[in-house]
């Protein structure tokens, strides 16, 4: 089988975010913050965008509840590594907030 790299800068595979929007992650800033796919170079975003399509998205409709809890627990399954802190951040800081997924938002 063939790999498909989707961002090269981290040797992030089509399969791998497609493994991680079927856990949960439905923006390219939550595939972002589970591999780092479209955190450097961002000429992978509207990839992961097109790979992601435009179905429901669970995490945003908590977020537009005002449930940021249920949201922050749903991204510890996504990257364990990512200290409630860390993505408390990522849910606060907004649309554009990074270099290479501002023009993504």
């Amino acid at each position: 089988m063939n790999r498909v790299y989707v961002c090269s800068c981290f040797g992030i595979t089509d399969k791998q975010v497609k493994e991680h929007a079927a856990a949960g992650a439905c923006t390219p800033r939550q595939i972002a913050s589970a591999t780092k796919a479209g955190t450097d170079c961002g000429s992978c975003v509207r990839t992961i965008q097109g790979l992601l399509g435009r179905g429901a998205c669970p995490r945003r409709e908590l977020l537009e509840k005002g449930d940021g809890a249920a949201v922050l627990a749903a991204g510890s399954r996504l990257a364990p590594a990512v200290t409630a802190a860390a993505a408390a951040a990522v849910v606060t800081a907004g649309p554009g907030s990074g270099p290479a997924l501002a023009e993504a938002a």
